[in-house]
């Protein structure tokens, strides 16, 4: 009988890990090991419970999902990483496969397809849609990144969740609600945002990242 994969979930939303754990455990080959609410639980936890396959969230408080993975890989290069994220992929799956990802899959897909994507990375594949392994394909034939000259490229990690989130129309509180930052640390994210972009004002912050949201979701 071969045995399980042994996953890990680190996502700080209680329902969505015991959703997850209950769609994988229903699975003959998979098991979930153990789960964190946080990149710091998940560091804890990593050396001790050793999962083969971690699905990690963008958004965690404090230490940010993208964060986890690059510390994760630079324990153990051959991590098998899972990103399961709300998300948008066309704004961040390919952010999470240069940080050390092996895929990347919105929370809104089917659980087969979860299912899916757990085994693809856990026998070594990587697994992303058709839409994104076209636009990695082409920036990897071309030498430049798909998102080259836009935010993606100039933003930290969490500059740029604070920027999608801006964008998407929340206001500073709700995403200091959301990232699990304090108001005070989300208006320092938006002005360095607003110097790196040139930007003059709150007003031209927030048009710039609905145009850009927009505009990714669209292209």
């Amino acid at each position: 009988m071969s045995t399980k994969q042994r996953i890990m979930i680190v996502d700080d939303h209680p329902l969505m890990r015991q959703g997850l754990a209950m769609t994988l455990n229903a699975e003959m080959d998979l098991e979930v090991c153990c789960q964190a609410s946080s990149a710091e639980e998940a560091i804890e936890q990593m050396g001790k419970d050793k999962p083969d396959v971690a699905i990690i969230d963008i958004s965690l408080p404090g230490m940010g999902g993208l964060e986890l993975i690059k510390h994760w890989r630079a324990v153990d290069p051959n991590a098998k990483l899972l990103v399961v994220s709300r998300h948008d992929e066309a704004l961040y799956a390919e952010r999470a496969i240069r940080a050390g990802a092996r895929g990347y899959v919105m929370k809104l897909e089917a659980a087969d397809v979860i299912v899916s994507a757990v085994r693809r990375v856990s026998s070594g594949g990587i697994f992303v849609s058709d839409e994104i392994n076209e636009r990695l394909l082409l920036s990897l034939a071309t030498g430049h990144s798909s998102f080259s000259n836009s935010p993606m490229e100039i933003l930290s990690d969490r500059e740029l969740e604070v920027f999608e989130l801006t964008g998407r129309g929340l206001t500073t509180r709700e995403i200091s609600e959301r990232l699990h930052l304090s108001v005070k640390t989300v208006e320092s994210y938006r002005s360095r945002i607003k110097d790196k972009l040139h930007l003059s004002s709150a007003t031209e912050l927030m048009q710039h990242a609905v145009q850009w949201v927009e505009g990714e979701k669209s292209s």
